[in-house]
């Protein structure tokens, strides 16, 4: 039986950078200006990486964890653009399924169909949606965000009792940083939950090599003129650290 290995992305440093301190006798390798980090996690082989913004940027790293890493499963970390009303900063989603928003060969297919594959949409693999959820669930009943964060710098984001929801979520070129382009993407695909630019990406390539992944995401702004506003602060002082909460819970679980 193949040995168990575990990849783990983020599109920014800092998604990853606790994760990399979860690691056992750590080993860096730099392919194509990306350095990669093997080492374990409760005893379970695992890489951990830098991704870069972009699905051209995702592609290529989720490629090289694939075919130079021998990868088992790819977990992927990060943050995202609340689309539906009902989300808010600090929820938490977990990609059922997730589509290209920013792809469209029209009149060849139809929009937002991938050229080739015939596909719109690709899916979660099943037994790491379950992992993922379940640790998910578990870390916010035990309201562990509160205890590792601090609740002066939750109530900043105005971050009081985030959840989880499981759906889909739209990737693409694109930051969101106007309303209108929330609005002509609901129109498009009402069922979106949230925006980023890599999942899909990430996913597609994973189809296309039978590679069992999941896409969790935390949610920083609400995709619309106000999404600039304390990004980096975000980043640093919360979904770090849900990075690595939600890393260690779904270890636990495996």
């Amino acid at each position: 039986m193949q040995e168990q290995v575990i990849g783990i992305m983020g599109a920014m440093p800092e998604e990853i950078d606790g994760v990399i301190l979860l690691l056992e006798n750590p080993i860096e390798s730099t392919i194509g200006k990306r350095t990669y980090v093997s080492g374990t996690i409760n005893d379970i082989a695992t890489v951990v990486v830098f991704s870069r913004w972009g699905k051209v940027a995702a592609a290529a790293t989720v490629s090289t964890l694939i075919h130079k890493f021998n990868i088992t499963h790819l977990l992927f970390t990060g943050v995202a653009g609340a689309v539906h009303p009902d989300l808010n900063i600090g929820d938490i989603v977990i990609a059922k399924r997730l589509v290209q928003h920013d792809m469209d060969a029209r009149p060849l297919m139809e929009r937002h169909e991938i050229p080739l594959l015939g596909k719109t949409f690709f899916d979660s693999d099943a037994m790491l949606l379950d992992v993922t959820s379940t640790a998910v669930s578990e870390i916010i009943a035990r309201n562990v965000l509160h205890e590792r964060i601090g609740e002066s710098e939750l109530r900043h984001f105005s971050i009081a009792d985030p959840k989880m929801i499981l759906g889909d979520i739209g990737s693409g070129d694109q930051f969101f940083a106007q309303h209108e382009q929330k609005e002509n993407l609901h129109s498009r695909l009402p069922t979106i939950l949230c925006v980023e630019m890599e999942g899909a990406a990430v996913a597609q390539v994973c189809y296309e090599n039978d590679m069992p992944f999941s896409i969790i995401r935390t949610i920083s702004d609400t995709a619309d003129d106000n999404s600039h506003i304390d990004f980096p602060a975000f980043i640093t002082n919360i979904a770090s650290k849900y990075a690595v909460e939600i890393i260690s819970t779904i270890y636990r679980l495996l």
